[in-house]
């Protein structure tokens, strides 16, 4: 084992960092030196290969979006013309028009036209086909297509395209001036208001541009005319059955298969090749070791390749391989014998600031870094240091007062909850004297303290009780809960008329409500001697009525309580028959939301109070429980969203 593994200081670190790094620089040496030269000459040979390749395919790439840009425009030229074509179907000589302007409008296009069927414009005669060609770069002809003898009904290419549901490329054919440059064609159908295929649009780009632009590198000069792939890097573009497109040899363009020509089968064949493929392949083509890369063009059925000499990468990789070599061993020698001496001068203070840093990590924020005389990373470091030593001190006494006042703050809150729970209604059974009624009540809110509320008492043997919800939580909401909660008792002690009292309230509320909070409440005024219930509701959720079924108290939503001044609140009427129990409940039991953000809903309490009738669950108190009980196990470990309060009152 190396020495520097294994000697230590009393602090546990490595006793000199500059040795560390000379030993690791000997040890690496030592290595690349008894390691076979060849194994880097190979890898640095490798290295340069795959770089020639992935330059190839980068260059590749660049042709490729040439030619799917290009197929893009002719594709969004024709689908952007076939709405006026298809609206203008009654004006046969507007054809003519709409096909001159797509021609001058798009450089790459070589001619267009449009293809009717037979006898659609019967004044036209039998076939009426408006074409418009290109004929250099100014010159543009417009004609029919029917001029020529073009019989083009019977041709394959258009009932294929008169079937066809949508746009296609067709096959490669030769242009019929010149018979050298081939031409692609997008097809697509025309239809009338009827949506039958009417025509055919027809829209062909010539390749010879592309032809021209990718012309063979040739490293050898060579007097003959003829075609010879010695030497040479190319290009060549197919369609999907390996038909060329694209050759530096004319005679073979739309003639002849490429596949003819690859005397070794490659990986991947043409045909296999999808959208977005990019293979490349060794094999020989045209009795040449070569390499092939081949990418697919977007939107389109056909496959651009480069073909690069197997030579050519051979050479290349040989010579780089050998400089890189060189360099190599000679830079090993200079980083050797210079860098000895600098790493031991230039981590010297390491030593230092280790030292220190080491009391600081102990906690001895206010220790005192070592001066130091350079200027570079290190002296960086060490003001760093001292930048989180003061910082360090700053936090620590923040976070003392912050503890402080977060403490002072909790307790607060806990007196605030305190207080507030002990408005409400804590004792249950609240008359246990009485056999009449049955009350039970909880309240759960969301924070520390929460803007629900429910509140009863019995005066003149009348109960009155109310529930409800202030918009918003927090202590906001919990300090107008406590003066609604007050205006209730108060009111309600002098008037027994729920819709006036409710009117009072709202009164009450508006007057100086700058921060436009409200509160949804429903109260209710039971005569425990005859079961008659007057009840208001002030935008609050309906109660349900449970005796043998449960159901829906019908209530009049009125407007929430505390908005506008001077509204009326409408008062509506019920008799309990006994054993019924009215269940009122905040929108924290409806509304609440389990992990999924999913809610209870109403329908879910319904269902859970129906199974409280069917397990004879009659008290107030149990079903209180009971339904906390499915609100929890809905829930799950979702955290609590809203206030909820629930209240039970059982008339016998």
């Amino acid at each position: 084992m190396l020495p520097f593994f294994k000697k230590k200081t009393t602090t546990g670190y490595p006793k000199s960092f500059a040795k560390q790094l000379i030993w690791r620089i000997m040890l690496r040496m030592v290595i690349i030196m008894i390691l076979p030269v060849f194994l880097l000459f190979w890898l640095t040979y490798g290295i340069v290969t795959l770089g020639a390749l992935g330059i190839g395919d980068r260059v590749l790439k660049g042709e490729k979006e040439e030619v799917r840009r290009i197929a893009s425009d002719l594709y969004m030229a024709a689908n952007n013309t076939r709405p006026f074509i298809e609206e203008d179907l009654d004006k046969p000589d507007r054809m003519y028009d709409l096909m001159n302007r797509m021609l001058k409008l798009n450089p790459y296009m070589r001619s267009c036209g449009i293809y009717f069927i037979e006898s659609y414009f019967p004044q036209k005669g039998r076939l009426f086909a408006p074409y418009a060609s290109r004929r250099d770069s100014v010159i543009m002809e417009s004609q029919d297509a029917c001029d020529q003898g073009n019989d083009y009904v019977k041709a394959e290419w258009f009932k294929e395209a008169v079937s066809s549901k949508e746009g296609y490329w067709a096959n490669a054919f030769l242009d019929n001036d010149s018979a050298q440059s081939p031409l692609v064609s997008y097809l697509l159908p025309i239809r009338d208001r009827q949506h039958r295929t009417v025509a055919v649009l027809g829209v062909d780009l010539s390749l010879s541009w592309l032809s021209k632009k990718i012309q063979p590198v040739t490293m050898i000069h060579r007097q003959d005319k003829e075609w010879n792939p010695e030497f040479q890097i190319y290009y060549y573009m197919t369609d999907s059955a390996g038909t060329v497109l694209i050759h530096p040899d004319a005679k073979r363009l739309v003639k002849e298969n490429i596949k003819s020509y690859m005397t070794k089968a490659s990986g991947n064949k043409l045909g296999n090749l999808t959208i977005n493929d990019s293979k490349q392949d060794e094999i020989k083509l045209d009795g040449e070791d070569v390499f092939i890369n081949t990418q697919s063009v977007k939107y389109t059925n056909w496959y651009i390749s480069i073909v690069i000499p197997k030579i050519f990468i051979h050479t290349a990789g040989f010579i780089v391989a050998g400089i890189a070599i060189t360099f190599i061993l000679l830079g090993l020698l200079v980083v050797y014998f210079f860098g000895r001496k600098s790493i031991k001068k230039a981590v010297r203070p390491l030593n230092q600031l280790a030292t220190t840093a080491d009391e600081v990590a102990k906690g001895n924020f206010k220790t005192e870094l070592p001066e130091l005389k350079s200027h570079d990373e290190i002296h960086l470091l060490r003001d760093s240091f001292e930048e989180m030593q003061l910082s360090l001190t700053k936090y620590i006494e923040q976070l003392q007062t912050t503890t402080a006042q977060k403490a002072t703050m909790e307790s607060e809150l806990n007196i605030a909850h305190n207080i507030q729970m002990s408005m409400l209604p804590k004792t249950f059974p609240p008359y246990p004297q009485r056999s009449d009624v049955d009350i039970y009540g909880m309240l759960a809110p969301a924070k520390a303290v929460g803007g629900d509320l429910f509140d009863f008492y019995i005066r003149d043997e009348h109960l009155f009780f109310c529930i409800g919800d202030v918009s918003g939580k927090g202590i906001p909401a919990s300090l107008v809960m406590a003066v609604t909660r007050s205006l209730f008792r108060n009111i309600s002690a002098h008037n027994s008329e729920p819709a006036a009292i409710v009117c009072s309230i709202n009164e009450a509320l508006v007057d100086n409500n700058d921060t436009g909070m409200f509160v949804t409440l429903f109260v209710g005024v039971l005569d425990l001697k005859t079961g008659r219930l007057l009840y208001c509701n002030g935008g609050h959720n309906p109660p349900l009525l449970i005796s043998d079924q449960v159901t829906e108290m019908s209530c009049d939503p009125n407007l929430v309580v505390g908005i506008m001044p001077g509204y009326t609140f409408v008062a509506e009427e019920t008799t309990l028959s006994h054993g019924s129990t009215i269940f009122l409940f905040t929108d924290g039991l409806n509304e609440a939301e389990d992990v999924t953000l999913s809610q209870f809903g109403d329908k879910r309490i319904h269902d859970v109070a129906s199974s409280a009738i069917t397990e004879h669950i009659t008290k107030p108190a149990d079903l209180v429980a009971h339904m906390d009980n499915a609100i929890h196990q809905f829930v799950g470990t979702a955290e609590q969203s809203d206030d909820l309060t629930m209240l039970a009152i059982r008339y016998y």
